[in-house]
């Protein structure tokens, strides 16, 4: 192989062959014969070949079937007709439907053939793929002493690469599932008897992966003599830090209230374990700072190309930090099309929308949430003056989604009571159509930007800030507090803001921990909003998801005035979702808990 791979986008060449679906056949399943351990792993090439297998052990969250849901809180409504949506599921409080849901469409348990790392995004698993992943990366490990041929740079990439994915597929499984046995060996012919760890417990040996690995990994790949050999294909890869940030993350998820609480029986933050976050985070953004990694905000101009392009190129950097392979590019349209647009624009009538109970965490441009005091929000005029990214996210009422000239009937969104945009059975049903993740001009009209490639992050740069901000406010006490001698939490907010044109907190929202707390749950449901399942885990982390502003999905119907402008508007609930205590956590799959008796079910299910 003159490289180790010709691009990250393609599989390895050495495979571990396709695993079915019982973690145990994963982690005990021996290497694949016809490959000699030292011709495997004695030099640099063939063991980087081996470990680049891991990075398909990540599915792209947005293509796990034709129409895929991965925003599963109280972000969206589904249409009617769309009852087996995931979406739809989770909120009538069934959580089973992550191992069974109609068309497999979900990138959590898919219904595809086992732990896939083919480049297929129709066939990825989470599940599955994570126990796979673990296993690959101990088998790494247990023969990483046969890598010869290889300077020390070499092998502290591939050990470090070996030793963020044991840990970060660890997190993965821990932020669904809870605590669980940590694999840190191979397995052979062992008995199962590995006991369900405290999810702090957990979270420690997770973290003493991620902070190893962020010692050796590279902070930036073409900055190495084994990057030199793929330069222009070096995004992708695992960085100084990416471990670094993933550490913060796995801390701070540990220190938050739910896992505080399963674990120590208390429901509030863990202080010291949100300085040792704050601590991982600022590592991870002095890197940034330095100049030493190339990880920055995006520009305004280009904010879009944080998860979609036209032009071929991968989307997101350089403020992508993590994301899955692009597995198949073509697929960004037809996967994605329907879920977006309702028939009359080339929908297939399956599409969901921004519910208006979500749509509500956009603010003003001033910065100020809508209710606040001074905010200008006009109710008679709801969507002038909205924070900037409103407009990148949200399509509402009157938007030109026709560019061209033809098609008169739908070249304005006609979100309006009776318009024929609305339909409870096919089209938009809360009063929005989604835009952050499309280009207008894929509508069948148009006909335009049909080349897209839809890839949103795992972990965005952005992210990074906000849960400095979190870790500092409730590891140091204040929104002023900072991890010494770095920002202090609400100037990580205000940069992200500042991004956009929105300024700073207001000062109202500084004068306690709650109220800025308040701010930054409101703020990270804007930037964030619609990726990588990012509020379901917010929610549930929090221990907030049972609260009723949070159950309730509403809709928005009002007439259009001569002006144009809104008239009669209303508020209406749409859905209830149900959420008791049991949906913190979802159900293992029965046949994994009929292993052995430690490896038991999470209460309720």
């Amino acid at each position: 192989m003159k490289k180790y791979i010709s691009k990250l986008l393609v599989i390895s060449f050495f495979t571990l062959g396709l695993m079915t679906v019982s973690c145990e056949e994963y982690l005990d399943k021996a290497p694949d014969a016809g490959v000699a351990a030292d011709d495997a792993f004695g030099n640099f090439i063939s063991f980087q070949g081996f470990t680049e297998e891991l990075y398909h052990c990540t599915p792209d969250y947005t293509k796990a079937t034709w129409v895929c849901d991965w925003n599963i809180a109280d972000e969206l409504l589904a249409t009617t007709g769309a009852n087996w949506r995931l979406v739809v599921a989770f909120d009538n409080g069934n959580y089973w439907d992550w191992l069974n849901s109609g068309w497999g469409q979900s990138y959590i348990g898919h219904f595809g053939e086992g732990a896939n790392t083919n480049d297929d995004s129709f066939s990825k698993n989470y599940y599955n793929l994570c126990w796979y992943g673990i296993r690959k990366a101990n088998v790494g490990l247990e023969n990483f002493e046969k890598l010869i041929e290889a300077t020390q740079e070499e092998k502290d990439i591939i050990k470090g690469q070996l030793l963020f994915f044991r840990g970060f597929l660890h997190f993965q499984l821990m932020s669904f599932w809870g605590g669980l046995p940590f694999i840190d060996h191979m397995l052979a012919s062992e008995k199962m008897d590995f006991p369900r760890l405290k999810y702090q417990e957990m979270a420690e040996l997770v973290a003493l992966d991620l902070a190893e690995a962020a010692e050796l990994l590279p902070a930036n790949w073409d900055n190495t003599a084994a990057g030199q050999r793929t330069l222009g294909n070096n995004n992708q890869r695992i960085t100084k830090s990416v471990a670094y940030a993933y550490l913060g993350k796995n801390l701070l998820y540990a220190a938050s209230p739910l896992m505080n609480k399963v674990s120590t029986g208390n429901a509030s933050y863990d202080e010291d374990l949100c300085k040792r976050a704050a601590e991982a985070f600022y590592n991870c953004l002095k890197l940034s700072d330095s100049g030493e990694a190339y990880y920055q905000l995006t520009d305004w101009e280009s904010y879009e190309t944080n998860f979609y392009t036209l032009d071929g190129s991968i989307p997101g950097y350089p403020e992508t930090m993590f994301t899955s392979p692009a597995y198949n590019g073509g697929g960004s349209f037809y996967t994605n099309f329907s879920l977006y647009f309702p028939p009359g624009l080339g929908g297939d009538g399956n599409m969901i929308s921004p519910a208006h109970s979500y749509v509500k965490n956009w603010g003003m441009a001033n910065g100020l949430p809508l209710e606040a005091d001074g905010s200008g929000y006009d109710p008679a005029d709801p969507w002038s003056n909205r924070d900037p990214r409103f407009y990148k996210s949200i399509v509402y009422d009157g938007v030109r989604i026709i560019q061209g000239s033809g098609n008169e009937d739908y070249r304005f969104a006609n979100l309006q009571n009776d318009g024929n945009y609305r339909n409870d059975g096919t089209g938009s049903r809360s009063g929005y159509m989604l835009r952050k993740f499309m280009h207008l001009t894929i509508n069948n009209t148009d006909n335009e930007g049909r080349n897209i490639i839809l890839l949103p992050a795992y972990l965005r740069l952005a992210d990074v800030y906000y849960m400095y901000a979190e870790a500092v406010l409730h590891g140091y006490g204040s929104a002023t507090s900072s991890y010494p001698g770095y920002i202090t939490a609400v100037e990580a907010v205000d940069k992200v803001r500042a991004r956009a044109g929105v300024p700073g907190v207001d000062a109202r929202f500084l004068a306690s921990k709650d109220a800025f707390m308040e701010e930054l749950i409101r703020e990270r449901a804007v930037e964030l909003s619609f990726e990588a399942n990012l509020r379901f885990m917010d929610l549930r982390r929090w221990m907030i998801a049972e609260q009723k502003k949070y159950k309730e999905k509403t809709a928005i119907d009002f007439d259009r005035g001569e002006d144009g402008k809104p008239i009669n508007m209303k508020e209406r609930i749409v859905v209830n979702r149900v959420f008791e205590s049991k949906h913190y956590w979802l159900p293992l799959p029965t046949d994994q808990v009929n292993l052995y008796p430690e490896l038991y079910q999470n209460p309720g299910w």
